[in-house]
C-alpha cells in the first residue's frame, strides 16, 4: 500500500482517538497488523514511538495549563519504564517465531479489556467513586501505584495497548477524589509520554520499527486528533464508544484466532 493509504490511516485513528479518548495503540496496532500486514512486533515498535510523539504535544499543552498530578506520574514511572524495559529485552533473547504469537495473544486479551472499558467506562468511574482504593493511607497507595506502574509498562511495552484506556481506570479507582476528569487525562498521558518514548526506544534498538511508516503515520494522526477533539461534543458518545469497541472485539477475534 502506498504513502497515501498510512497517511489516511493516521487520520482516522488520530480522529476517533480524539472523538472516544482511548489510547492509539488499541486502534493503530490491529490496523498495522491485520491491514498493513506487519509483523507484530514491528507494529508494536512503531506504534510506541507514533502514540509518543502524539503525547508529547498533548502532554506540553496539559503541563502549561497544569492539569498533571506529577507526585502520581513520579509514583507510576519507577514501577512502569523498568518493566517496559525488562520486557523489551526478554523479547529480544526469544526467537520471533515465539515472539510474534506471544504479543498477538496478549494483543487480544487488551483489546478485549480496551473494549470492556470502553463500554462499562461510566460505571467503572462510577464504582471507582464508591471504593477507596488505599485512598487516605500513603504507603498502600503507593505501593499500589507501583504495581498499576508495572502492569502498564508491560502491558504497554508487549502490546502498546493499555497506557490510555486502562491507564485512566486503574488512576481513578486509586486516586477517585484526588483527580478531577480533566487532571485524570492530564495524569495518564503525562505518564504515557516516557513510558511509550522508553518502550518505542528499546523496541527501536532491536530493530523493530519501521521509520518511513511511522513519518507517514504522524502526518495524518495530528489533523485527524485536532477534527476528533473537534467533533467530540458534536458525536453521540455513547454511540461512538459502543462502534469502537465493536471494531476492538473484532480485531480481539482476529488476534486470538491467529
Amino acid at each position: 500500500m502506498g504513502d497515501v493509504t498510512y497517511v489516511a490511516a493516521g487520520f482516522l485513528v488520530g480522529a476517533l482517538v480524539g472523538l472516544t479518548g482511548i489510547g492509539g495503540g488499541s486502534l493503530m496496532t490491529p490496523v498495522l497488523v491485520f491491514l498493513f500486514g506487519l509483523s507484530p512486533s514491528v507494529a508494536v515498535g512503531t506504534d510506541l514511538l507514533f502514540a509518543a510523539a502524539t503525547k508529547s504535544v498533548a502532554t506540553l499543552i496539559h503541563g502549561t495549563t497544569r492539569r498533571i498530578d506529577w507526585p502520581i506520574v513520579l509514583k507510576l514511572a519507577p514501577g512502569s519504564l523498568p518493566a517496559a524495559i525488562a520486557v523489551v529485552v526478554s523479547l529480544h533473547g526469544t526467537g520471533r517465531t515465539r515472539v510474534d504469537p506471544l504479543i498477538l495473544h496478549a494483543l487480544g486479551a487488551m483489546l478485549f479489556l480496551t473494549a470492556l472499558g470502553l463500554v462499562f467506562r461510566d460505571r467503572l468511574f462510577r464504582v471507582g467513586t464508591r471504593v477507596n482504593a488505599g485512598e487516605g493511607l500513603p504507603r498502600t497507595q503507593l505501593v499500589l501505584t507501583v504495581a498499576t506502574g508495572i502492569l502498564l509498562g508491560t502491558a504497554v511495552s508487549l502490546t502498546s495497548v493499555g497506557a490510555g484506556a486502562l491507564g485512566t481506570v486503574a488512576l481513578f479507582a486509586l486516586y477517585p477524589r484526588r483527580l478531577t476528569p480533566v487532571r485524570l487525562v492530564a495524569t495518564d498521558i503525562a505518564h504515557a509520554l516516557p513510558l511509550t518514548l522508553v518502550a518505542g526506544v528499546a523496541h527501536a534498538a532491536i530493530g523493530d520499527v519501521n521509520y518511513r511508516l511511522l513519518a507517514d503515520l504522524l502526518a495524518g494522526s495530528i489533523p485527524g486528533i485536532l477534527l476528533g477533539t473537534w467533533g467530540v461534543v458534536r458525536a453521540p458518545g455513547v454511540w461512538v464508544r459502543w462502534a469502537v469497541a465493536a471494531l476492538l472485539l473484532v480485531s480481539c477475534g482476529r488476534a486470538l484466532g491467529t
